[in-house]
């Protein structure tokens, strides 16, 4: 189980047993993150986000305080000395070590959270590295899953939008090979779902297709996963002027959907969503937004717990 691993840098260190296990501890979580715990007490979680962050890290913030232990940390890297003064990566964790129990790290570079778990003697959590992976956000998205359609084997979903360049779908479709799911990945041609990854999800077994249009990717599937255009990661900025907007859900689109079917989307959304969307039954992306503490609340007390 994942106490056993240390540290949570990939999706892929996780077994299905590990994934079961944090799906059912989060759900314990649910009570816990009403009513409060001391079980966390007297440990530090050390957060380091070199990106802007919202959710990740309040959320990590907001599930620590609720088992009862303290975070200390910077938001903005410009305040950092690794901003500032030019630290390296290695110096900082070699640091921040010496005044926590565990780091959680979020980076602009691939690779970025790796490189911190070599350095550090404590346990590193991957909130999010370059553009490769954000495994809390897809485990908090197979808890929604779970939550709102009761089960995960058996369904069937879209992943929409920017799959090239935006790691929480890495995360997500990696962590769905340990299920049986139907999978369409769904995005223009140049921002297609990197091959590494489709060859991982196709190697599990598991049905996946390839569509261009999101009017293809609405019809007959059990969750519309959306996903932003990762502006920021483009290395030219025409590339992103010329896909912006191509992929926009609004209630047209939502009439092609089942009607149990449910919209998700990581956030923060730009216009790939209408907010005329959000009063939709739907749309269930903010309720998503909650999963993401009690998700990172069983995180934390499985590794320091």
């Amino acid at each position: 189980m994942i106490g056993r691993l240390h540290n949570l840098i990939s999706i892929l260190d996780l077994t299905r047993q590990d994934i079961d296990l944090i799906l059912e501890h989060s759900a314990k979580m649910e009570q816990v993150a009403i009513k409060k715990s001391k079980d966390l007490e007297g440990k530090i979680m050390a957060c380091l986000f070199f990106e802007p962050s919202t959710r990740t890290r309040l959320s990590f913030e907001s599930a620590m305080f609720r088992l009862g232990g303290s975070v200390l940390g910077f938001a903005d890297v410009a305040v950092s000395s690794a901003g500032g003064k030019g630290e390296t990566l290695a110096d900082t964790i070699r640091t921040v070590e010496r005044y926590a129990d565990v780091i959680v790290i979020r980076h602009n570079l691939d690779g970025s959270a790796r490189v911190a778990a070599e350095f550090s003697k404590i346990p590193v959590i991957n909130a999010g590295s370059g553009s490769e992976e954000h495994p809390t956000q897809a485990l908090l998205d197979l808890y929604s899953i779970k939550k709102l359609k009761g089960k995960i084997d058996g369904i069937s979903i879209s992943l929409c939008g920017d799959l090239k360049y935006g790691r929480t779908v890495h995360s997500l479709g990696m962590a769905l090979s340990h299920y049986d799911v139907t999978v369409k990945l769904v995005a223009p041609p140049p921002l297609r779902m990197k091959p590494a990854v489709i060859a991982e999800m196709k190697e599990a077994g598991l049905r996946v297709t390839e569509v261009d249009t999101l009017e293809e990717g609405l019809k007959d599937v059990d969750v519309v996963y959306m996903t932003r255009i990762q502006k920021e990661r483009f290395p030219d900025v025409r590339e992103y002027d010329a896909l912006k907007g191509k992929f926009r859900l609004g209630l047209k689109e939502v009439g092609l959907m089942r009607d149990d079917a449910i919209i998700l989307h990581p956030l923060p959304r730009v216009d790939e969503i209408d907010p005329e969307v959000d009063s939709t039954p739907q749309a269930k992306y903010f309720e998503q937004v909650h999963s993401g503490v009690v998700t990172r609340m069983a995180i934390l007390k499985l590794i320091l717990g």
